[in-house]
């Protein structure tokens, strides 16, 4: 092999996989240095409002309404999306005050399901990804709870839930809901860290306890 063959395989081989390589996203770790979100107001007129009465596709293969949810309290965490493993995020995602992180907080929300159970809280995750896509993150996770597909927007809709648009995909913001007698008694948003955001909703309900 002649230098100027060596030279232009590492030029197609080398160079471009360790381009893919770096674009490629640890979609468990959070990198350092992470825009913070503000508060642009998107969320101010969620407390109190009831929640809508419709019903929304769940990875459990049933369809879900939050406003007949009979539990003490439900959660309901909305997030833009996950990623997909060995696949590239959305260009610049890292960049997007509040995008990146979905991952880690649903991991977060698996880890502390039983210690939010004991706090009579049942949680439910939300983006606007299609059912089958949560259910490969579900399955791969082993999350223990429900996320639900709002694709068709239903939900965020009716709540004007706050949103932004990347490579045509509309997608949530990331909050928290806290809902109670079927309607939003807490807001968290925005939400930052995400990946200790399971922590700061069960500090939330350990001050404003709740019995069965």
């Amino acid at each position: 092999m002649g230098r100027s063959e060596s030279i232009t395989r590492r030029s197609f081989l080398g160079i471009p996989l360790a381009l893919a390589i770096k674009q490629i996203p640890n979609l468990n770790e959070l990198p350092p240095n992470l825009p913070v979100p503000k508060d642009d107001g998107g969320a101010r007129h969620l407390k109190g409002m009831a929640m809508p009465d419709l019903e929304l596709p769940s990875t459990s293969n049933r369809r879900v309404n939050l406003s007949k949810v009979s539990s003490p309290r439900i959660i309901v965490y909305a997030y833009p999306r996950t990623g997909e493993p060995g696949k590239p995020s959305p260009a610049g995602w890292d960049d997007i005050p509040g995008a990146r992180g979905c991952t880690p907080e649903t991991c977060g929300f698996r880890d502390h399901h039983k210690d939010l159970a004991k706090l009579h809280a049942e949680v439910f995750g939300i983006s606007t990804q299609s059912t089958a896509y949560q259910q490969e993150m579900v399955k791969r996770l082993e999350v223990p709870f429900e996320v639900l597909s709002d694709e068709r927007f239903a939900l965020t809709n009716a709540l004007r839930l706050p949103t932004f648009t990347v490579e045509g995909m509309r997608l949530l913001k990331r909050l928290t809901l806290v809902v109670r007698n079927h309607r939003i008694e807490h807001v968290f948003y925005p939400v930052f860290p995400p990946d200790k955001h399971a922590e700061e909703v069960i500090a939330w309900l350990k001050k404003h306890p709740v019995t069965a």
